[in-house]
């Protein structure tokens, strides 16, 4: 089914969605993206129904024809303060301060948001439904994929370059082995413990 263009016709609507809500390293990191009310593309998807190439073609696509595009970032230690979830909202209140253009409406992937000033709407599953929340998740993750490969090169023994700090059995033994590196999140230490023994 093709993913619909517009939640509500004639408003500027800005898409929100974000990666490495899930994973024991690194940041996490939310897009906002304003997509043309005639934008279309026959590929752009949710960013996890795509192979690593359909999303760093599709971000070329969204980062030249957006109407506008922002990145927000929240760190493993301002996780740690917070708590991932507030950090994955605060991540995309980021992203939309950072928009030039303010849209009238934001789509949010996902069942909840912390208020913000411009209006808006939850959608569950919404990076499969709408472009402009498929758009953001493209970015999300490409973006934070970018910033992975830059950690790895640093800690190449967690093998960053692969599992992007998601909890895979090679991330969990290398913790065992290793240690916890700087970039891991302490608040996410029990469970680490937990998923190795």
């Amino acid at each position: 089914m093709a993913l619909q263009n517009q939640y509500t016709p004639g408003i500027l609507e800005a898409g929100l969605d974000e990666a490495g809500r899930g994973c024991l390293a690194g940041p996490v990191v939310a897009a906002a993206v304003i997509l043309p009310a005639d934008f279309a593309h026959p590929v752009l998807n949710d960013s996890k129904q795509l192979s690593h190439k359909q999303r760093l073609d599709l971000r070329e696509v969204i980062l030249d024809q957006a109407i506008d595009w922002a990145i927000g970032i929240y760190s493993h230690r301002q996780i740690d303060e917070v708590n991932i979830l507030k950090a994955s909202f605060m991540a995309m209140h980021e992203a939309v301060g950072q928009l030039q253009v303010r849209p009238e409406a934001l789509l949010v992937d996902g069942n909840r948001f912390i208020r913000h000033e411009i209006p808006h709407t939850c959608i569950v599953k919404g990076d499969g439904k709408f472009l402009n929340i498929a758009a953001a998740s493209i970015l999300a993750k490409t973006f934070r994929d970018d910033i992975m490969l830059m950690l790895h090169a640093e800690f190449p023994q967690y093998a960053w370059d692969s599992n992007k700090g998601y909890p895979t059995e090679a991330h969990r033994l290398a913790i065992h082995h290793h240690g916890l590196s700087p970039y891991h999140r302490r608040s996410f230490n029990s469970s680490i413990q937990l998923q190795l023994f």
